[in-house]
């Protein structure tokens, strides 16, 4: 059951964003969409939130640079990366960068949520 958690959405594609910022809602979950890395940053502003998922590719800063610049500027905001790709290599640089979880498209909107439950509760995994 959501804990009241804000969940950030950043994807490119857009019906991909709004499919999951919908089925984020109608589970009980406060969400933001965003359709750049550039494009929450520059609008978060003061809104806090819990966990962010977010597209690996995109046009611009990619979900892993999005990830590094959050480090680098104290944010301990947990994030949850989200590919169509499927290198193997993507996990092993998901996790240096300190992704809590990486999920490849499709995914089940279960494994989401244990993912979004599970970095509320602890930083890295």
């Amino acid at each position: 059951m959501p804990k009241n958690l804000e969940i950030a959405v950043i994807d490119d594609d857009p019906s991909f964003r709004v499919a999951l910022v919908e089925s984020l809602v109608s589970l009980g979950y406060g969400t933001g969409g965003y359709t750049s890395a550039e494009d929450y940053l520059g609008s978060v502003g003061e809104k806090l939130f819990d966990c962010i998922v977010t597209d690996i590719h995109m046009p611009g800063m990619s979900g892993f640079d999005l990830v590094q610049r959050l480090a680098a500027h104290g944010s301990t905001t947990p994030v949850v990366l989200i590919t169509a790709r499927s290198e193997a290599s993507l996990a092993v640089r998901a996790s240096a960068v300190g992704a809590v979880c990486l999920l490849r498209k499709p995914f089940k909107t279960s494994d989401l949520i244990n993912c979004i439950e599970g970095a509320a509760g602890s930083s890295t995994v």
